[in-house]
């Protein structure tokens, strides 16, 4: 018999780490009308047998996309036709779902947000909320394989819509406000958002304005799915380069960017210089051990001179798996077995407070240099907190693919451990012993003074190399190593990596 849901083999094709995503708009729809009544149906029978129930009140949330309020519709009907409520909290930020379940808005047990972060408009997807926090891997795929067998609840749910936005931003300005002493901490300050047209917007006029900024010269706050003037993604070059502009040109003390639906922010400081990747990492380091040492934990990819910087705070710095579920869980880890650990955060931006539920919430990393920003002496910035970073010289990533994709994890493996084995015979390499993930390879001064590190995507069928030297031309001098000791593996396609070599990519 047909069935109008899919099957599980189709399903996991949606499965993107802890999230469904998939292309919803168009001919080639992939996040169909079935998949998502399927998968939605799926969660509330999981949460059944999770907490040994058959009714839940479940908030639902979407971005700034232009199929959310489709998506939306095969989600309120799936989960009303299970027996369940549907509070929807219409246009919402990611972290804002998982916090009204913490708070217990509404009385909600769970919550669904309809986003598929920085991905292209065509997109949308499902992430799911207990309030114990975002599902993870495993919890999707016993989701997906309820799906698979229609193991279904049947009733008739309430339906209510109640934002939630107005709440959780009061609580952000709460935060600022008791963190500096004063209603209006940021009086005299010009503080611009670009919210890429995605759901940052909010920050502006309901974080910034109640707490005293000009915010004159902010941009892109209307929601739009189209995306017409930039993707909402703080890791953009285009994007970056727009904040960029707009912050200079309006002469604010900070401009802020959120990604689409603002688990991920980035900024700029009044020169327009960018506070991102290891430069937001270092600077979030230095306010959270400020009054106490404990361990950064990051993802695989940052720089060996942010862990000098982290030490020279007295922090530890353990650089970890990338996926910013991994980061955190090791963070939770850590501190669960007594290890002091403040701060868990990916070089793309995703990061998280232990003070904060361990949430990646962009806003609430904003927040935090706010409060930063608000404390400094006239013409000081917040690049100034991190003066002593050593900035490497040179800093690429190069995207490496699979002639054949069969199995072709297994390959990838093979093809990491033998460069471990052979890098041994290379003079001035080293391989790097304090490393979960891939093969990391340091290189000595008269080598091309830098790393390498060799990994499998988190998702993808390909092996990203990030390359780091403190000398110009030392990556590709690096890159010809590693170039040279990958020419046995047939079915790997290095033509990007010949490229970075030759100046081509």
């Amino acid at each position: 018999m047909y069935n109008e849901y899919m099957n599980a083999k189709s399903y996991r094709h949606l499965k993107s780490g802890s999230d469904v995503r998939g292309v919803a708009v168009g001919e080639n729809r992939t996040l169909t009308d079935g998949a998502v009544t399927a998968i939605t149906k799926a969660f509330i029978k999981w949460l059944s047998l999770k907490y040994g129930k058959n009714t839940f009140k479940v908030a639902v949330g979407n971005d700034s996309r232009i199929s959310a309020g489709h998506v939306f519709e095969s989600v309120k009907k799936a989960i009303l036709s299970s027996g369940s409520d549907v509070v929807y909290t219409s246009l919402s930020s990611t972290p804002s779902m998982f916090m009204l379940v913490k708070n217990k808005f509404c009385n909600c047990d769970a919550s669904v947000m309809i986003t598929a972060s920085h991905l292209p408009s065509d997109r949308n997807g499902l992430k799911f909320f207990t309030a114990e926090g975002g599902l993870d891997g495993k919890d999707v795929d016993e989701i997906l394989s309820i799906a698979e067998n229609e193991e279904f609840l049947c009733g008739d749910g309430n339906f209510e819509i109640k934002p939630y936005m107005d709440e959780y931003s009061a609580r952000l300005v709460d935060e600022v406000r008791l963190s500096c002493g004063k209603q209006r901490p940021l009086d005299g300050k010009k503080i611009i958002v670009d919210a890429g047209n995605g759901a940052g917007g909010f920050f502006a006029e309901k974080v910034l304005v109640p707490l005293g900024a000009d915010i004159t010269g902010s941009q892109f706050l209307e929601p739009n799915g189209n995306f017409p003037n930039h993707i909402p993604n703080p890791e953009d070059k285009d994007a970056i380069a727009s904040i960029k502009k707009a912050t200079v040109e309006s002469g604010a003390d900070l401009g802020i960017i959120f990604d689409t639906d603002v688990d991920r922010a980035g900024a700029v400081d009044r020169s327009g210089k960018e506070l991102n990747r290891n430069r937001l990492i270092a600077l979030l380091s230095a306010l959270v051990l400020k009054d106490k040492s404990g361990v950064i934990v990051t993802d695989s990819v940052t720089s060996d001179g942010l862990t000098y910087f982290i030490e020279s705070l007295g922090g530890k710095h353990l650089r970890y798996r990338r996926g910013y579920k991994n980061v955190i869980d090791k963070c939770r880890d850590l501190n669960e077995n007594g290890i002091y650990s403040p701060l868990a955060i990916e070089t793309s931006g995703h990061a998280a407070f232990a003070e904060n539920s361990y949430l990646d919430d962009g806003a609430y990393v904003i927040v935090k240099l706010l409060i930063s920003l608000a404390g400094l002496k006239d013409g000081e910035t917040l690049t100034d907190l991190i003066s002593s970073l050593p900035e490497p010289a040179e800093s690429d990533e190069v995207r490496i693919s699979f002639s054949d994709t069969a199995d072709f994890r297994e390959k990838g493996k093979k093809v990491i451990e033998e460069i471990k084995r052979l890098i041994k015979s290379v003079n001035g390499a080293t391989v790097a012993l304090d490393n979960y993930e891939g093969v990391r390879v340091n290189f000595a001064k008269d080598a091309g003074d830098g790393w390498f590190l060799l990994r499998m995507s988190v998702h993808d069928p390909v092996m990203p190399i990030n390359f780091e030297s403190n000398v110009k031309g030392g990556n590709r001098a690096i890159a010809q190593r590693l170039y040279s000791l990958l020419a046995p593996f047939t079915f790997l396609n290095t033509e990007n990596l010949n490229k970075f070599i030759h100046n081509q990519l």
